[in-house]
């Protein structure tokens, strides 16, 4: 089996799938596309992706089918299921729901108000594409710490890297970027600590990656 992730290095969701994928000790082959330049539009990559989004994981079996999952949460859950050992889920129910719970808030609360596509358009109309998700990011990760003080161990869901650690350390990152202040989450940035020691969620950094722009 190989596998092959499309994604964009400053891409959250593209940092999410790394950290599952590091988390797994999975190798992968690592194909760049550069959303700034627009490369998700061409019609190759479209075929793999209709939204024109990344990531993209495409995984050729043995057999030598091709098949090609998109968005970030169904990506990690298929890799979850696919490849047993170290999990991104808890095994109780409930946990592994707060686990989702938490991935989701990031997932449908927060990203699709800070992605380019919208942060473009709120420039083309004349806003500032900086200070427009600011309050939606600071509102969505307040929400995450309030929903993960019950369940939180040394990481978000209890003492193991779950699935909700993947999306919060990228959506923390992307935080700082839109100029958002962190310091009054405590227990995100203890959890992001705990993470950020870890060497799969280091190889896994923006800045560590291959098409990284150096600032």
């Amino acid at each position: 089996m190989k596998l092959v992730l499309h994604n964009y290095w400053r891409s959250s969701a593209s940092h999410r799938v790394r950290i599952g994928l590091a988390l797994k000790q999975l190798a992968y082959d690592y194909v760049a596309i550069n959303i700034v330049k627009r490369d998700q539009f061409s019609d190759a990559y479209r075929d793999k992706n209709p939204m024109a989004q990344v990531p993209t994981l495409e995984i050729t079996e043995d057999s030598g089918k091709v098949l090609a999952i998109t968005q970030s949460l169904p990506i990690l859950e298929y890799l979850d299921e696919r490849f047993p050992g170290t999990t991104l889920l808890p095994k109780d129910p409930y946990l592994r729901a707060r686990a989702r719970m938490l991935a989701e808030i990031v997932n449908s609360g927060i990203q699709p108000l800070q992605n380019l596509a919208v942060t473009k358009a709120v420039k083309a109309f004349g806003g500032d594409e900086q200070a427009w998700p600011r309050p939606f990011i600071g509102d969505g990760l307040a929400a995450f710490e309030r929903s993960a003080r019950d369940v939180a161990g040394a990481f978000a869901v209890g003492d193991a890297p779950t699935i909700a650690d993947c999306f919060l350390v990228p959506q923390l990152a992307s935080a700082r970027r839109f100029g958002v202040d962190v310091a009054r989450f405590e227990v995100l940035l203890r959890v992001e600590q705990q993470c950020l020691a870890l060497p799969a969620f280091q190889a896994a950094a923006p800045d560590r990656q291959p098409d990284a722009v150096k600032s």
